[in-house]
C-alpha cells in the first residue's frame, strides 16, 4: 500500500497510551477510513479482512506493534513554515512532511509570514495549502495590523473565516491598552491569544543570554528580565478579561513561578515549554553557535530546571516546539547577525522522553497529554484523543529504539541536535486513516 491510500489498517498488540482517559495497556486498534472503529484487547478482532473488501475502500494493513507505544498523533501549537514569503526556508508542504516525520497530526502555524496573516486572503492561501498536506494544518492569525503593534486585526472576521487563534509571535505587544482590548476581542470569540514575551528595553543583542554566554562572546545580551516584565503584565490582563492566554516559549524560572501563581487563580492561563529550553542551556550556544540561537535565548541550568518543575507539576501545559527554519547561509553568519531559531518537529518526541521521562520527571502519560489532548483541548481541536468514532490520527513509536539523524525531513537543517545520538523513534505516524510518515519510506 502507498503512503496516502486510504485502507483499513489494523494495529495489533501495541502499547496504547491515551491521555484523555488516562489509559495505559496493550490494546489492538482498527481503522476504517478517516475514523477508529475498534479498540479492543490484543487477539480480539477478528474478520477485519472481510470488511475491508467494501466497496470505497482500499485493503487491510497489519501492522505488528510488539514494543511500540500507540498514542494520538502530536499537537504542536508553534511552529513556523515560513509560507508565504520565505519558501526557500520552509514552506507547508516540507512542514507538514518534517511534522509527520516526528509524529505530529496536527499543527497550528504562527502569523509572521510575508504578507502577515492579518487578512483574509493570506489566511485563506495558508489554510487552503495545508489541505493539500498529509496531516491537518490550522493557523493563527495575527493580533495587529503588519504586527505593528497598534491596530487590531479584524480579529472577529478572521476567526470567522478560520483563525484557530491570534498572535504576533516574533514580536511582543508592547501597548498594555492594546493587549487588553485584544484579550477581551480574543475572549469573546473563544480563541486563545498567545504572546512573545521579550521587552527590548532589557536586550542588546537578542537570542544570547545576558549570563555565562554573553561573557563568553564578550557581547551584550538579553537580560531575563525582558521576560518577566512582560510575563507579569500579560498574567496580570489575563487574569482580568478571563481570556486564554499563552505565555508562549517560557525560558525563565521566575517566569515560570509567575505562570504558577496565575494558574492558581484561572485555569484559562497557560503556558508553553520548548524541548530545546528544557534540553539545553546556554552552554550549547557557546558549544554550537548560531545552531543553538533561538529567542527566548537559552538560559541557566536553573531556568531549565525549573522548567521541568513547571512540566511536573502543571504549571506549564503545553510542550510546543517553536520550528523555526533557516537556510544554511543565514546561520553561517556571525552569532550577532544570524537568525534566531531552530528546527524541532523531528526531536521533539525524543528529547521529552530523554529528558523528561527517563529522567523521572514525568510519567510517559503525562509527556502525552502536553503534546496531545492539552493543545488540542485548548485550540479546540478534534484531536489529542483516541477512541472508537475518534479520528484515525496516531503515532506508534519506539521508545528505546536509539537513533542519529543525520537529516531531517525539514527543508532546513538548523538544529544542534543534527548527528547527536538520540532515543524514541517514530515509527508510523497515521492521519486521516492514512499512513503520514513510516520510517524508512521516502
Amino acid at each position: 500500500m502507498k503512503k496516502g491510500e486510504r485502507e483499513m489498517i489494523l494495529i495489533r498488540n501495541c502499547r496504547m497510551i491515551d491521555p484523555a482517559t488516562g489509559t495505559d495497556g496493550l490494546r489492538d486498534i482498527l481503522t476504517d477510513g478517516d475514523k477508529i472503529i475498534k479498540i479492543a484487547a490484543p487477539g480480539s478482532i477478528a474478520q477485519a479482512r472481510g470488511a475491508a473488501g467494501a466497496e470505497g475502500f482500499g485493503s487491510l494493513r497489519v501492522i505488528e506493534a510488539d514494543g511500540l507505544v500507540a498514542a494520538p498523533g502530536l499537537v504542536d501549537t508553534h511552529v513556523h513554515f515560513r509560507d508565504p514569503g520565505a519558501e526557500y526556508k520552509e514552506d507547508i508542504k516540507t512542514g507538514a512532511a518534517a511534522a509527520a516525520a516526528g509524529g505530529f497530526t496536527s499543527v497550528v502555524l504562527m502569523a509572521n509570514t510575508t504578507p502577515h496573516v492579518d487578512n483574509e486572503e493570506t489566511l485563506s492561501y495558508v489554510i487552503e495549502k495545508g489541505k493539500k498536506t498529509d496531516i491537518h494544518v490550522y493557523t493563527c492569525a495575527n493580533v495587529t495590523m503588519d504586527m505593528a503593534g497598534d491596530e487590531l486585526t479584524d480579529m472577529e472576521g478572521l476567526a470567522r473565516a478560520g483563525a484557530v487563534g491570534f498572535t504576533d509571535d516574533g514580536k511582543p505587544l508592547m501597548d498594555a491598552r492594546l493587549v487588553r482590548r485584544a484579550m477581551q476581542e480574543a475572549a469573546r470569540l473563544h480563541r486563545p491569544i498567545s504572546f512573545h514575551e521579550e521587552n527590548p528595553a532589557y536586550i542588546v543583542n537578542n537570542g544570547i543570554n545576558a549570563g555565562a554566554a554573553s561573557a563568553h562572546f564578550g557581547l551584550g545580551g538579553s537580560d531575563r528580565q525582558a521576560e518577566i516584565d512582560m510575563v507579569r503584565r500579560d498574567l496580570s490582563i489575563g487574569l482580568e478579561t478571563g481570556a486564554d492566554v499563552v505565555i508562549q516559549h517560557i525560558s525563565a524560572r521566575e517566569a515560570v513561578e509567575l505562570v504558577r501563581c496565575a494558574r492558581k487563580k484561572s485555569a484559562r492561563i497557560h503556558a508553553e515549554a520548548t524541548p530545546h529550553h528544557f534540553s539545553l542551556t546556554e552552554e550549547a550556544l557557546i558549544r554550537y553557535g548560531t545552531m543553538a540561537k533561538m529567542n527566548p535565548p537559552l538560559r541557566e541550568e536553573a531556568d531549565r530546571l525549573a522548567i521541568i518543575e513547571g512540566l511536573k507539576d502543571g504549571s506549564i501545559d503545553l510542550i510546543a516546539t517553536d520550528h523555526a527554519p533557516h537556510a544554511a547561509q543565514e546561520k553561517a553568519k556571525p552569532l550577532t547577525e544570524a537568525p534566531s531559531g531552530i528546527i524541532g518537529l523531528e526531536t521533539a518526541l525524543p528529547l521529552g522522553l530523554m529528558n523528561l521521562v527517563e529522567t523521572g520527571a514525568l510519567s510517559l502519560l503525562e509527556l502525552l497529554a502536553c503534546m496531545t489532548v492539552n493543545p488540542a483541548r485548548l485550540y479546540r481541536l478534534d484531536a489529542g484523543y483516541l477512541a472508537e468514532g475518534g479520528p484515525a490520527d496516531l503515532v506508534l513509536f519506539d521508545p528505546e529504539k536509539e537513533w542519529v539523524p543525520e537529516h531531517f525531513c525539514s527543508k532546513s537543517q538548523n538544529s544542534p541536535f543534527l548527528g547527536q545520538k538520540l532515543k524514541g523513534r517514530v515509527k508510523y505516524t497515521v492521519c486521516r486513516g492514512k499512513i503520514a510518515y513510516e520510517e524508512g519510506e521516502g
